[in-house]
């Protein structure tokens, strides 16, 4: 049987509603800042929700030129931005690297959908005649971030982007750790981006009541694992990985934060929002991602938790913990960065893994803020990591990501040794 490749990260890149680089969302996450604030993007005065967690000060001539910034979506705009921060810092723009070997493959829920609302309002404004942006296609489809990445840096191996709702940049992670392992590339440019804070996005999400309302104060919306949490609060951004096989790395002197272990996918197969009530997928894709790593549950110092701050998701994923991490589940520390990012939908798989990868390296767990009262339908014994981030060894972490349709998606970092 082949031996399984060994994958190691060796690049990062964010815009967050947290910081638009690395170094800031780091430290944001460790001192519990939140990113939430009165919506700027539309006019939400009329919407049950009128907050959300904008990436703000984002600088596109940074990034682009002006004209060809504009041909972007907002959703590809963060997601370029982030992978050109992460091909950067991994160093490989600066060696010869063999095109055919790396790839680039993406995660995103929705993909452009400001594109896709300002052309059916622009549409409804008219005369009816049909006059549409010769943009718009490429502008909205929710691959066209990773074909552009991969335009931009010559890269033509795999490419294409995994659509699995919150779950989908940690496919995306899975996928690119697979194709690595398995000896099919060299490196990929993987990670996730989404934009959809806009009328039809927060409208969308306020008609399923899936959004907190809390709009006296917006920084203290976001809740995991509060008695009176009452919904997510919208994000959007972008992170990016660059996943290397091991030798590669280190034939090339590469600086390395962490290692991928392994990783879990699964389906509820319950209902199109809710979540399994007893945590069924969840548990089954932490014991996948073990599993595949060969790890066992006590290995496990950190989850990032997927904890949107929904009355049922932050239950029924506190009890798939409990099923399988047992009594080490007190040992372990548990935190929702969510608190302060809010939810950026497919890509927050990428800078939730991102987190963890940054608390592996640095053996310091982000908190999960907003905590004000205990929820008696919780087990509150177990360490949620509330209102401040707590030192400790993290010799691997866990990051969880479930979605609509019943996705779930774990992967698995750990400390690199060499």
């Amino acid at each position: 049987m082949k031996q399984l490749k060994r994958v190691v990260v060796t690049g990062l890149g964010a815009v967050t509603p947290v910081g638009n680089n690395v170094v800031d969302f780091w430290n944001n996450l460790i001192a519990g800042v939140s990113g939430a604030a009165p919506t700027t993007h539309f006019d939400a005065a009329k919407f049950k929700t009128r907050f959300s967690c904008e990436v703000k000060d984002f600088k596109l001539e940074d990034y682009f030129d002006r004209k060809e910034g504009r041909k972007l979506d907002p959703y590809s705009q963060f997601g370029i931005a982030a992978a050109t921060q992460a091909f950067d810092d991994s160093g490989l723009k600066n060696i010869q690297f063999n095109p055919d070997r790396i790839g680039v493959i993406w995660g995103s829920g929705i993909g452009g959908l400001q594109t896709f609302f300002e052309e059916c309002v622009n549409f409804e404004k008219g005369d009816g005649t049909p006059r549409f942006n010769p943009f718009f296609i490429p502008k909205m489809i929710a691959d066209i971030c990773s074909g552009h990445i991969s335009i931009k840096y010559g890269l033509r191996g795999p490419n294409f982007t995994t659509c699995s709702a919150c779950a989908s940049s940690t496919n995306a992670l899975i996928d690119s750790f697979n194709y690595i392992r398995l000896g099919m590339a060299d490196a990929f440019v993987t990670g996730g981006s989404e934009a959809a804070i806009n009328q039809a996005g927060v409208g969308g999400f306020n008609a399923m009541h899936a959004l907190s309302v809390r709009n006296d104060s917006p920084e203290s919306a976001s809740r995991p694992f509060d008695k009176d949490r009452d919904g997510f609060v919208l994000g959007e951004g972008a992170g990016c990985i660059i996943l290397e096989e091991y030798e590669h790395a280190v034939k090339r002197g590469a600086k390395i934060y962490a290692e991928i272990a392994g990783g879990g996918m699964s389906a509820d197969a319950h209902h199109i929002t809710a979540p399994h009530p007893e945590g069924l997928g969840a548990l089954n894709v932490m014991r996948m991602a073990l599993e595949d790593a060969g790890m066992k549950s006590t290995d496990i110092d950190y989850v990032n938790v997927h904890g949107t701050s929904t009355p049922l998701g932050d239950i029924a994923e506190t009890k798939a913990i409990l099923g399988v991490f047992e009594e080490h589940a007190y040992k372990l520390n548990i935190s929702s960065t969510k608190s302060m990012t809010g939810h950026l939908l497919g890509a927050a798989g990428a800078i939730e893994a991102m987190a963890c990868i940054l608390s592996v390296k640095n053996d310091i767990v982000p908190p999960t803020i907003n905590h004000f009262t205990d929820d008696p339908e919780l087990d509150n014994k177990l360490n949620f990591t509330f209102n401040k981030a707590q030192k400790r060894e993290v010799r691997a972490a866990l990051s969880n990501t479930f979605g609509f349709g019943g996705h779930n998606a774990s992967v698995i970092v750990k400390k690199f040794v060499a």
